[in-house]
Parts: structure tokens; sequence; C-alpha cells
């Protein structure tokens, strides 16, 4: 049984560098074509990627059109008296956005970075917004509160900023609606 295992390993063996040889002295010839596919196809999954931009930025366009467009964006400034859980957002008491928020999230807006929560199409006239923020205030502590606006869409995007900000005098935090010009 061990002689034939050894034989095996051996035939085995064989054919192997039977294979290198032969694939040497095709190899040059067979790396130039693989080179060759290789850059088409680089070439088409750049194409890909460039159509598939395309075809976002349109879409974009198709369906949020630039003189009805209504953008809504979070922020926060320190988050020492408030950690945020999730927020709620009505136009005109219709809820159209509820998004909760992970640990990462949050933290990444404490950092300055800023979350587009909802992007509508409004009618020009007036409106009023509603957002329910959720979350931990002092002394972790389960905190629900909102902020009211009422606001005029004009012709044109609206751009409106939830933005949450701590105001250390009363060691609270406060909820402030504004409009980007």
């Amino acid at each position: 049984m061990t002689k034939t295992l050894i034989s095996l390993i051996a035939v085995a063996m064989l054919a192997f560098s039977l294979t290198t040889v032969a694939e040497e002295s095709a190899g040059a010839e067979s790396r130039e074509q693989f080179r060759s596919i290789d850059k088409d196809v680089q070439s088409l999954k750049k194409e890909v990627l460039d159509l598939n931009r395309d075809l976002f930025l349109l879409e974009e366009e198709l369906l949020f059109p630039a003189n009805s467009q209504v953008a809504f964006f979070i922020s926060m400034d320190v988050g020492e008296y408030f950690g945020l859980d999730s927020v709620n957002i009505k136009i005109d008491g219709k809820e159209v956005a509820n998004y909760l928020y992970t640990a990462r999230e949050a933290d990444a807006l404490i950092r300055g970075g800023v979350h587009r929560v909802h992007m509508a199409n409004l009618k020009t006239g007036d409106h009023e917004l509603v957002a329910i923020f959720v979350g931990k205030g002092p002394h972790i502590r389960d905190y629900r509160r909102g902020a009211t606006l009422n606001f005029n869409k004009g012709i044109g995007a609206k751009y409106v900023e939830l933005e949450i900000t701590d105001r250390v005098k009363k060691q609270q935090p406060e909820f402030v609606i504004k409009e980007w010009e």
C-alpha cells in the first residue's frame, strides 16, 4: 500500500513537472494575452462605474426636480447633554421620515458630520415641519423633545437643518430648526 502511494505521488509530481514545462513555453504568450484581457476588463469596469454614476444623477434629477426639492439634514454640536437614538420628521402632519441611528452614526454627527435624513418634493407655499428627537438626556434619562418650523417653499431647492446643540447654562440639549440660505 505504501509503494502504491509513493508511485501515485511520483506520477503526480511527474505530471506537474510536465505541466510546468508546457506552461513556461506557452507562458510568455499567455501572459501577454492575460494582460490584454485584464486591460479590457479594467476599461469596461471604469465605463460601468461612470455609467452607474450618470444614471444615479439622472435618477436624482428626475425624482427630485430642483424647483420642488426639499432636503432635511441633521447635525449635532458637542453632544454632551444628549445622545441621539432616533429622529422622526412630519411635514404638514404626515410622517415622512423615521430614522434610527447606530452608535457609529451618532458618533459621526458629534464629530461634525451632517446626515441627510430625508429628501422630498413639496409644492410651493406654506408648510409645517415637526421633528421629534429621541435619545438619552442628562443623567442618562430617556429624552423625547420636538421642534417645529413653519416655512414657505418658494421656487427652487430648499434646505433645512435640524440642529442639536448643548445649552451649557441650563445643562440641557437644545433643538433648533433653521433654513439654509
